[in-house]
């Protein structure tokens, strides 16, 4: 089985100054999936509040984690 990290741009940091931050976000890691698809799907199953937060889930990054 495989592991998925999926990342996104959207959003916004706050740094520790308190200043607005551009930068990547981990969204989640999916562990014993096959594929990234498969991955995708347990990821959104398991998270309903990437929905509620409006994530565009197909600009979402993903690599597979060795």
């Amino acid at each position: 089985m495989k592991k998925f990290i999926f990342i996104t741009s959207e959003g916004s940091t706050v740094a520790p100054n308190g200043s607005e931050a551009e930068n990547m976000q981990v969204v989640g890691i999916v562990e014993n999936v096959e594929n990234e698809d498969e991955a995708l799907k347990k990821l959104l199953q398991e998270n309903a509040w990437i929905f509620e937060a409006e994530f565009n889930v197909a600009e979402f990054i993903v690599y597979r984690i060795l």
